[in-house]
């Protein structure tokens, strides 16, 4: 996947995504206000979570439920200090259960991600548009 959207579009963009990506862990690439919570959000809105999702960048992770009472995480890495730190909260337990975790500065975590996760990459255009590519790895 690879298109341009526009925060009209972001609804779209969301189901694609859902209905794309060959993982249930999705990790966020992109720079600051790219738009990475904001995507995140209408991902937890398809998905069916009547809680209003934002970015756990203090404590790490959210947990939300779905409707069907489906456990979805998600993380915010921007302010951890190492590796270890994510380790030690047990980071591993999360990535291995079979539930959506959407994973926002990855690149903080890096020798901690599954192998197999789907790569989200989002950059901000000259117009103002955001262009997304979702690399899915097997």
């Amino acid at each position: 996947m690879n298109r341009n959207y526009t925060i009209e579009s972001i609804e779209q963009i969301a189901k694609e995504i859902l209905k794309t990506a060959t993982n249930k862990k999705l990790l966020f690439y992109g720079e600051m206000g790219v738009g990475k919570t904001t995507l995140i959000k209408e991902l937890c809105k398809e998905l069916g979570i009547e809680d209003v999702a934002h970015s756990p960048t203090f404590s790490l992770v959210n947990e939300y439920l779905t409707k069907n009472l489906e456990t979805v995480y998600h993380f915010d890495f921007y302010r951890i200090a190492n590796e270890i730190e994510a380790y030690d909260m047990g980071i591993e337990d999360y990535f291995y259960k079979d539930v959506w975790s959407f994973v926002e500065w990855p690149e903080n975590i890096v020798n901690l991600l599954p192998i197999d996760a789907t790569e989200i990459h989002i950059k901000v255009l000259e117009n103002g548009e955001r262009n997304i590519q979702l690399k899915n790895h097997l």
